[in-house]
């Protein structure tokens, strides 16, 4: 189980915040104005009774809860999408495998692209949204790390969101290298491992409805590249894009800050409701902290 404590995760918030003005960033006002917020946010009663027993769920069962509601807004998809697909628009059409496919997000733009598609996952709930979308795809229930496909038999692998949910990457990254041919590409998108460090961590709730977060492990960025090289790829390219990077982000109005009360009764909202409450410490912790890493890797095509 994990213990999730509203009030503790503000605190760090103005930890990291002050941490800032011992580098000279902000001044005396700034740090005065954290530790007067600090001794609010300690005599706040509806913050001090609002701890939760999250549940730790594996990946496979949280998707299937998920797999009903994925394709609603999703911050990230607003971020990575511009990225990913100036990646993809220079790369030519081929035989594309979208690895953790989901609901065929993904596996539709290569689609659009031209691409012949392939999709595995390891989720039935998700292949079937899949399927419903992207029909033309050829879509198989399987792991990152034992993929249904032939050896050299695509161009392109892109992986969505995906990597952050299993403990180690170098089987994932072995795979990827192994079903391509000579020459072929790997895109990868996922959470920046600073934010997973930050508790963005998605949510669902179980049948039961108690909370539950999907599993999620942070990877270093060298532990994307040492994974990749090992398994002969070589980088292309390395994008961190942040929040205010998305498109959507210039146009969002600026949001209503929440009462205390409003978010200790929604956890399924937690952490983001809560950066709501100290949006200036938010904004000096947070604020130039990417949201996203996005990889482009190649396998050296023969005799190179």
């Amino acid at each position: 189980m994990i213990y999730e404590h509203p009030l503790a995760y503000l605190l760090g918030v103005e930890g990291a915040a002050l941490l800032r003005s011992f580098r000279g960033e902000f001044g005396r006002d700034f740090v005065e104005a954290r530790l007067a917020e600090i001794r609010e946010l300690l005599d706040d009663d509806a913050l001090a009774g609002a701890a939760v027993e999250v549940a730790d769920v594996e990946a496979a069962e949280g998707y299937r809860i998920w797999s009903g509601t994925y394709d609603g807004p999703n911050g990230l998809f607003d971020i990575e999408e511009p990225v990913v697909g100036r990646i993809l628009d220079d790369l030519p059409a081929g035989d594309a495998l979208d690895a953790a496919c989901g609901t065929g997000r993904v596996a539709a733009a290569l689609a659009r692209r031209g691409h012949r598609v392939l999709g595995v996952d390891g989720s039935p709930d998700m292949l079937a949204r899949a399927r419903a979308r992207v029909p033309q795809g050829v879509f198989s229930l399987g792991d990152l790390g034992d993929l249904p496909v032939p050896d050299g038999s695509v161009d392109l692998v892109v992986c969505s969101l995906a990597l952050t949910h299993v403990p180690s990457l170098g089987p994932a990254m072995a795979e990827f290298a192994r079903v391509l041919r000579p020459g072929g590409h790997v895109v990868v998108s996922d959470m920046h491992p600073e934010g997973v460090a930050r508790g963005f961590v998605p949510p669902v709730r179980l049948a039961d409805g108690r909370p539950g977060r999907i599993a999620t492990y942070r990877h270093a960025v060298g532990d994307y590249v040492r994974a990749a090289l090992a398994a002969g790829l070589r980088v292309r390219r390395c994008e961190e894009p942040r929040i205010a990077d998305a498109p959507s982000a210039a146009e969002a109005p600026p949001a209503a800050a929440p009462s205390s009360e409003e978010v200790a009764e929604v956890w399924d909202v937690w952490p983001w409701s809560l950066t709501g409450l100290v949006p200036e410490a938010a904004r000096a912790a947070y604020g130039d902290v990417p949201a996203m890493i996005i990889w482009h890797f190649q396998l050296p095509a023969s005799g190179h």
